[in-house]
This record gives C-alpha cells, sequence and structure tokens, in this order.
C-alpha cells in the first residue's frame, strides 16, 4: 500500500511503500514524518514519495551532485551570482535532492527577515531553483517544484514587518507629465513621454542608440525585453520632431568612468535616472512616480480608462501578448470613491434623469 500516516505519541510517522504507477518501487517503509499534525504528515509523504519517484526514474547518481557543484554549472548572470553567494553557506555540502521546497521556501525568514514574502521568492526561491532546474536538464538531479507563498503569508510577514507589499502603483496622467517636463532637462522631458507614448521598458527606452531612430518614417527600434523579440514602434509627428533636436550623449560608465556608445537620453543603465527623477519631482512640486509606472502604467491607464480604447488594442500598441495581463496590472481606476458611494449609497441622487422626465412631460402637454 502507498505510503499513509498514522499517529505515534506527540510525532506523525508513516507506513507503506512508494509506488509508480500502481507498482511498488521500494521496499516497506517505516519512519517518523517529523511532523506534528496529520497535514505536515501528508506533505512530508508527498515529499518523499516524489523525492524517491525521482531517484527510481534518474538512478542514485543523480542525487550525488551538491548544490556547490550545480550553482557551477549554472550560467549565472552578475546579480543572480550576487544571490547565489549569499545562499551557498546554508546549503554547504547538500545535494541538490536533499533540498526540499518547504526548507527553500523557510529559507527566506532566515536570509532576509525583514523583507516581504515577494522579495524572499525574488532573492532566495527563484534563483536556487533555476541552478537545480538547470542541473536537472543536464540530467545531473531530479528537478524542484516550488509553491508560491500564500496571500496569508504575505500579510502576516507585512503585519511582522510594519510595511505593506505590493502597493498599488501610481501611474503618470498628463498633468503629471506636463509639469514634470516643463521642470526636466531636454533628455529627461523627451524620456519620460517617450515611455508614456510608446509604454517603452525603462531598459528598452535607456539603451536606445541614434542608429536605432528612423525618423524620416517615424519609428523607433526598441530592443527585445521580456520574451520580445526587437521590433520597430510607431512614433508621434510631435515625438519625431522632440527627438530630432535631441543631441544624444555619450554616458560615462559606472566603473572607471570611461565614456560609453552614444544614448539618445544620456543613460547608461536604467536605474541611473531615479535620483534625477526624485530631484525634477521635488523641484516640480509634483509626487515622485517611478519611470516604469510614470511610462508603461501610464500608457495603459490613458489608452484604457482614460480614453477607452478596448483591451486588445490597447494590449497590443503597448505591446503585451496577453490583453487580460495589462488589465490586471496596468490599468488604474481614476475614479473618485467618494462619487462612486454616493452612486451606490441608500439615497442616491438622480438629477439628470428628473430633469430628462420633466422636459419630457412637459413637451408631450403641450
Amino acid at each position: 500500500m502507498p505510503l499513509e500516516p498514522y499517529a505515534r505519541g506527540g510525532t506523525w510517522w508513516c507506513k507503506g511503500r512508494v509506488e509508480l504507477d500502481g507498482r511498488a518501487i521500494t521496499g516497506y517503509l517505516r519512519c517518523s514524518t517529523g511532523a506534528s499534525s496529520e497535514a505536515g504528515a501528508r506533505e512530508w509523504i508527498a515529499e518523499e514519495t516524489a523525492r524517491l519517484r525521482k531517484r527510481h526514474l534518474l538512478g542514485e547518481d543523480a542525487e550525488a551532485l551538491t548544490f556547490e557543484q550545480a550553482v557551477l554549472l549554472y550560467p549565472a548572470k552578475p546579480d543572480d551570482a550576487a544571490r547565489l553567494i549569499r545562499i551557498l553557506p546554508h546549503f554547504e555540502g547538500r545535494t541538490c535532492a536533499s533540498i526540499t521546497p518547504r526548507e527553500l521556501r523557510a529559507l527566506g525568514p532566515q536570509i532576509l527577515p525583514d523583507a516581504a514574502t515577494d522579495t524572499w521568492w525574488r532573492e532566495i526561491v527563484t534563483p536556487v531553483r533555476a541552478v537545480i532546474n538547470n542541473a536537472h536538464d543536464e540530467g545531473k538531479c531530479p528537478p524542484i517544484r516550488v509553491k508560491g507563498y500564500s496571500a496569508k503569508e504575505r500579510i502576516e510577514q507585512d503585519a511582522a514587518r510594519g510595511k505593506r507589499s505590493r502597493v498599488e502603483k501610481e501611474p503618470a496622467d498628463r498633468a503629471w507629465l506636463d509639469a514634470f517636463t516643463a521642470q526636466a532637462d531636454p533628455w529627461n522631458a523627451a524620456l519620460a513621454e517617450f515611455m508614456f507614448e510608446t509604454a517603452a521598458r525603462v531598459g528598452q527606452a535607456v539603451a536606445l542608440r541614434p542608429a536605432d531612430l528612423d525618423l524620416p518614417r517615424g519609428r523607433v527600434l526598441l530592443p527585445a525585453a521580456k520574451g520580445h523579440p526587437a521590433q520597430w514602434v510607431a512614433i508621434s509627428s510631435a515625438m519625431v520632431a522632440r527627438l530630432a533636436n535631441l543631441k544624444a550623449k555619450q554616458p560615462r560608465a559606472r566603473r572607471g568612468g570611461q565614456r560609453l556608445e552614444a544614448r539618445v537620453f544620456g543613460y547608461a543603465s536604467p536605474t541611473s535616472m531615479h535620483d534625477r527623477w526624485r530631484r525634477i519631482c521635488k523641484a516640480a512640486g509634483i509626487t515622485y512616480i517611478a519611470p516604469h509606472a510614470a511610462g508603461r502604467h501610464g500608457f495603459y491607464t490613458e489608452m484604457r480608462v482614460r480614453q477607452g480604447l478596448d483591451p486588445i488594442t490597447a494590449a497590443r500598441a503597448g505591446r503585451w501578448s496577453d490583453p487580460v495581463l495589462p488589465d490586471r496590472i496596468y490599468a488604474h481606476s481614476d475614479a473618485d470613491e467618494r462619487v462612486l458611494r454616493e452612486r451606490a449609497g441608500t439615497k442616491p441622487v438622480h438629477v439628470a434623469p428628473q430633469k430628462v422626465l420633466k422636459r419630457r412631460k412637459s413637451g408631450a402637454e403641450s
């Protein structure tokens, strides 16, 4: 029979055999799950069953690869490498097959106790999962699947750290954009308007070179991003004129100080403009809105909410492949909540309909 939990003293044990396609692949097992509840015991059984099935399919050698060895196999980018250096001491000498989803999820509170669950997922779970699954693709260890943190866990962690996560982004509108551009230098003013008009990501806009501009045809070649290939994007005649009068600048590298290739908006990296944008917003007397929210969120909210464009056209204009996603994430309501409450109140005021009714009645009598 498959592994089944049973209570023994203060802990839960399990007994039975691990099966695959209705056939036992282990001998009879009787061991402690270490859990104090039946739910915890069943979760342990599920994880142990998956591990033993993987070992049966991939062989004993697949369980010998250590996490350190798997890291060496992984083509890590600089940011990923920095994250993995912080994680490595916690899995020193451990094989990839011995790392369970539960302990990987529990590593977040250990390493970053004051961070949000989204940060735990991005900084810890994602890089470890990528390393192990990359080694699995090489046929050297079993894969790992990790369930995300629940809404309850996120809320509890937010309460513990006294800070709310997933705060809704504030999109830019035309009034904010006008105030920003009036105070900004020509490059930042053009950058803000370009992202608001084209829904370009910050990294795409910053990476633009003079060679990427085809102003006679009114288009710009945006670099590849988020799985989308590089593509030509149309721009307005006003944007053509602005970019034609904007002299490209050669930014300095963060290290070494050497001049880099000329960029349309003069920035070396997507993170370079944040301090400058804060100073511009402060001088203009407006709320600071991050470049991504001002541009990509601002574009979709303008098109979808303020101008009422249909979701398929708005999504295509912003290069979203799924029209459902931008409606859920990038569309922000501008409605005054108090007005909405008045409409839904127990004694709603319907002034306009009453006036229409009176006019119709007087017209009928005459």
